[in-house]
């Protein structure tokens, strides 16, 4: 299936799928104001386990490591504590 016939098939859904996740999404630290970095790290942290547990490791780690400049920086074993 080729682009054009793809987009022919999946339009129908978009709209209704769309108003539903605006209506029904969870309220998410990664969702507020996402950069890539942010993103990153969530789908990271959530391969490991459920989102509820996640919240915290993630808003524990974007305050000690905002941006890709600090964790290069972090010692190894700082990021292990945090991890």
């Amino acid at each position: 299936m080729n682009a054009e016939d793809a987009a022919h098939y999946l339009l129908p859904i978009a709209e209704p799928l769309v108003s539903w996740y605006e209506s029904h999404a969870r309220i998410l630290p990664w969702r507020e104001d996402p950069t890539p970095y942010q993103v990153w790290i969530s789908e990271i942290m959530l391969q490991q386990t459920r989102i509820e547990a996640v919240k915290p490791y993630y808003e524990r780690f974007l305050s000690e490591l905002p941006d890709v400049a600090d964790l290069a920086a972090v010692e190894d074993d700082r990021l292990m504590k945090l991890w």
